[in-house]
C-alpha cells in the first residue's frame, strides 16, 4: 500500500513541476513577445522623431522649395501655382454675391450679403445638392447643365429687392477642388478629374467656359468672377475678417497651404504686375518631400500601395486621409511579429483604411480609467474582443506617436511659409501680427492634434516672435471666402471705386 501511495506522490509531484514548468515557460514566451511588441513600438516612435532641430531643417527646406517652385514652373515638388487672385476682401464689400462649391459628391449652392465695414455679413443661406452617379462620368454638359440648373432654382429663391440694378449681372465665386492649370481669376482648364468622376470630354476644357455655356442655355444671367480652390478661400475668409491673415493652412482628408506673396518675388510671373503688388499662392504643399521628413517602413508601404506612388508625400505623413491607416499598419507588424491578438492576425487588421482617423482620434482622446473608448473601437471597427488594459494603452501610444508627428511636421510646414516671407522673426518697434487661417476636420475635431501643433509652432518661434503669430480657425472657406472673392473682384468695383 505504501508502495502505490509513494508512487502516486510521486507522479503528481511529476504533473505539478511539468504543469509549473509549462507555466514558466508560457510566462517566459508570453514576456518574450511582450518584448518584442515594446522593441516594434520603441523602434517606429524613434523613426518617427520630430526633435527641434529636424523641424528646423523640415522649415528651411520647405522655404527653399517655396523659392524654387516661385523661379521656373516644374522647379520644385512644390508647384507654387500663381493663382491670379491679387486684391483679397478688404471688408468693405458690399452686395449680394453667390458661390458654388465643388469638390465632391455634393455641391453647395451659398448666397451671401455683404454691409461693408458696418455690417459685415449681413445674412447667407445655402443649399446643398447631390450629384446622381452617372453624370460623375457622362459628359460635361450633362454634369454643367445640372449644376446650373440647381443654382437657377437656387437664385429664384432670391429675397425681394435684390435683382440686380441697371442690368447688371449677377457675380459668382466658383470653388473648384480638383487639379486646375488657372489662366485668369475667372478661367482654368481641368487637368484631371478625381474623388471618383470621370468625365473624359470635360478634361482640358476651361470649367468656367462650360458653366457659363450652360448658364446661358437656361438664361441664368451669371457671371463667374473668380475661379479658386479651397485653400484660398479660406485665405479669403480669414481676410475678410481680419486684414492680418497672411496664410492659409488646410488640415482635414488632405492638406494644403496658400499664402500673400510680393508679386516681385515671383520669377516666373511674365504678366504685369497687379496694383495692388501682391499675389496669392497656392503652394499644393501636400506634394512636398525632404530627405529631412522621417519617412517609416510603414509609410513607405503606404505609399507604394496608394494610387499616386511617390507624389503627396507630405500630404502622407500629415492629413486625415492616413493618420489612422499609418496606426493600423503599425498594429498589424505587432500582430505579425509579436502575436499581439494571439497567434494569427485578426483578418480585419489587414484591410487598407478600415482604421479611419476621426476612429484613432476616439481612441487617442479616451481618459476612461479601463480605455473603455478603444476597446470599443477594436470590437466594433476590428471585430477584436480580447484586449487587456495593457494593449489599450499600447494602442493609445501609437495614435500619439502618429499624431504628433503630424502635428509638428505641420507646424515644420507653416514656420517654412514664415521664414519665406520673413515672419519667422520678431521686429524691433514693429507690434504687427501675422494671422495664419486654419481649416479642416482634423484642425478641428481633432484636439490633441490641434494642440500639439500650436505649442510646437511656438517651440520653433521661440517665445518672442511666437507672439507675433496667431493661429484661427476659419471656418467654411471654401464656401463664403468664395463669394467673397466674387465681390473682391466683382466687375463692378472698379467703376464704382
Amino acid at each position: 500500500m505504501g508502495k502505490v501511495a509513494v508512487g502516486a506522490a510521486v507522479v503528481t509531484a511529476a504533473a505539478v513541476c511539468a504543469a509549473a514548468a509549462l507555466v514558466v515557460r508560457h510566462r517566459m514566451r508570453c514576456s518574450g513577445k511582450w518584448a518584442r511588441a515594446m522593441a516594434i513600438v520603441k523602434e517606429f516612435e524613434e523613426k518617427c522623431g520630430t526633435p527641434t532641430l529636424k523641424l528646423r531643417q523640415v522649415g528651411d527646406a520647405m522655404d527653399v522649395e517655396m523659392h524654387a517652385g516661385l523661379a521656373s514652373e516644374g522647379g520644385s515638388k512644390l508647384k507654387m501655382l500663381i493663382s491670379y487672385v491679387d486684391n483679397l476682401p478688404t471688408g468693405d464689400e458690399e452686395g449680394l454675391f453667390y458661390a458654388l462649391d465643388l469638390g465632391g459628391t455634393n455641391f453647395r449652392v451659398l448666397r451671401v450679403h455683404l454691409g461693408g465695414k458696418e455690417k459685415g455679413v449681413i445674412s447667407q443661406e445655402f443649399e446643398e445638392v447631390s450629384i446622381p452617379p452617372h453624370l460623375m462620368t457622362g459628359s460635361s454638359n450633362g454634369l454643367f447643365e445640372f449644376i446650373a440648373s440647381a443654382l437657377a432654382k437656387f437664385v429664384a429663391s432670391e429675397p425681394d429687392g435684390f435683382l440686380p440694378p441697371n442690368g447688371k449681372q449677377r457675380e459668382l465665386g466658383f470653388t473648384f477642388s480638383f487639379p486646375v492649370r488657372q489662366t485668369s481669376i475667372s478661367s482654368g482648364t481641368l487637368i484631371k478629374w478625381t474623388k471618383g468622376f470621370n468625365i473624359e470630354d470635360a478634361v482640358g476644357e476651361d470649367v468656367v467656359g462650360e458653366l457659363t455655356k450652360s448658364m446661358e442655355k437656361i438664361g441664368l444671367d451669371m457671371r463667374v468672377t473668380a475661379l479658386v480652390n479651397d485653400t484660398i478661400g479660406t485665405l479669403a475668409g480669414g481676410r475678410f475678417y481680419n486684414q492680418d491673415v497672411i496664410a492659409a493652412v488646410i488640415l482635414g482628408t488632405g492638406t494644403n497651404a496658400a499664402y500673400v506673396e510680393r508679386s516681385h518675388a515671383i520669377p516666373k510671373w511674365h504678366g504685369l504686375h497687379p496694383k495692388s503688388g501682391e499675389m496669392v499662392i497656392n503652394m499644393e504643399w501636400g506634394n512636398f518631400r525632404s530627405t529631412h521628413l522621417p519617412v517609416t517602413e510603414f509609410d513607405q508601404a503606404l505609399d507604394t500601395e496608394s494610387l499616386n506612388p511617390g507624389e503627396q508625400i507630405f500630404e502622407k505623413l500629415i492629413s486625415g486621409m492616413y493618420l489612422g491607416d499609418i496606426v493600423r499598419r503599425a498594429l498589424l507588424k505587432l500582430a505579425e511579429e509579436a502575436d499581439f491578438f494571439g497567434d494569427t492576425a485578426p483578418p480585419k487588421l489587414r484591410v487598407p483604411f478600415i482604421i479611419r482617423t476621426p476612429d484613432m482620434s476616439a481612441m487617442h482622446h479616451d481618459t476612461s480609467p479601463d480605455l473603455k473608448v478603444v476597446g470599443n473601437k477594436f470590437r466594433d471597427v476590428l471585430e477584436i474582443s480580447n484586449t487587456s488594459l495593457k494593449m489599450r494603452k499600447v494602442v493609445v501610444e501609437l495614435c500619439d506617436i502618429v499624431a504628433n508627428r503630424g502635428a509638428r511636421l505641420a507646424a515644420a510646414g507653416i514656420l517654412g511659409i514664415l521664414k519665406k516671407i520673413g515672419r519667422d522673426t520678431a521686429k524691433a518697434g514693429e507690434n504687427s501680427k501675422s494671422v495664419i487661417a486654419l481649416d479642416g476636420g482634423l484642425f478641428e475635431h481633432y484636439t490633441k492634434f490641434r494642440t500639439c501643433l500650436e505649442s510646437t509652432l511656438k517651440e520653433l518661434l521661440g517665445d518672442e516672435a511666437a507672439d507675433t503669430i496667431v493661429i484661427e480657425h476659419s471656418n467654411d472657406g471654401s464656401g463664403i471666402g468664395a463669394a467673397l472673392l466674387a465681390a473682391s473682384h466683382s466687375q463692378y468695383f472698379e467703376v464704382e471705386s
